[in-house]
């Protein structure tokens, strides 16, 4: 039987985020997360949603008209058919980012696939979740990324961009919690530390705000 997942949303935005940001996009939001952060922005798709086959999703992904594909969530990783779906995306042309929290084995994800690795600071939560064994499991091409909400997660941050050498195993993000961590803040902090990462923001955050579906 051809696989199926739970699917919150399908829709065409601008990429808020990573390398791809500003671009637009195809979003495929997956249903379901293990995972409870204090920052979540997502939390409307814990629950609900509706299972839809593979070959229809390809299809809505076809009528979006986008080269650029992100299989977000939720943690997309919580449903095993979304190793199907990335690997036939990847098939049919797309380039493909996969945003997920770092709490779930990447070993088989398609590796044509951008592994955008979420890992979780004290301040969300749920920092004892993250599985360290991804970390030689990420290509150049894939990103790992930091949503900071104090100077105390900046530090922790720092201190794990030292000791895993992340800068030598791919581009690393920086970015503040919304409304919790002053962007000026973390810029200055990231200038007097020289450090070797991006700052990044939440661009489809300052043009639409929470509202989903963006």
């Amino acid at each position: 039987m051809e696989g199926r997942l739970r699917i919150t949303e399908i829709f065409h935005s601008l990429q808020g985020e990573t390398r791809s940001v500003g671009r637009p996009a195809t979003f495929v939001r997956l249903t379901g997360c293990p995972l409870r952060c204090h920052y979540c922005d997502t939390a409307y798709a814990f629950y609900g949603g509706e299972w839809q086959q593979i070959a229809g999703i390809l299809e809505a992904v076809r009528a979006g008209g986008n080269r650029l594909v992100v299989v977000t969530g939720g943690e997309p990783l919580a449903q095993a058919d979304v190793l199907p779906l990335l690997t036939q995306l990847c098939d049919a042309g797309y380039e493909v980012f996969l945003e997920t929290s770092g709490a779930l084995s990447v070993a088989g994800v398609d590796t044509r696939v951008v592994k955008v690795l979420d890992l979780k600071s004290p301040d969300s939560g749920e920092c004892e979740r993250n599985l360290w064994e991804n970390l030689p499991l990420l290509n150049p091409q894939d990103q790992i990324k930091f949503v900071l909400c104090s100077r105390a997660d900046y530090d922790w941050a720092k201190d794990v961009l030292v000791r895993e050498a992340l800068a030598e195993r791919c581009e690393i993000l920086f970015s503040p919690s919304h409304g919790a961590l002053a962007l000026r803040d973390l810029a200055e902090w990231i200038l007097a530390d020289h450090l070797p990462v991006r700052l990044q923001i939440q661009l489809h955050k300052l043009i639409w705000g929470d509202l989903p579906g963006h």
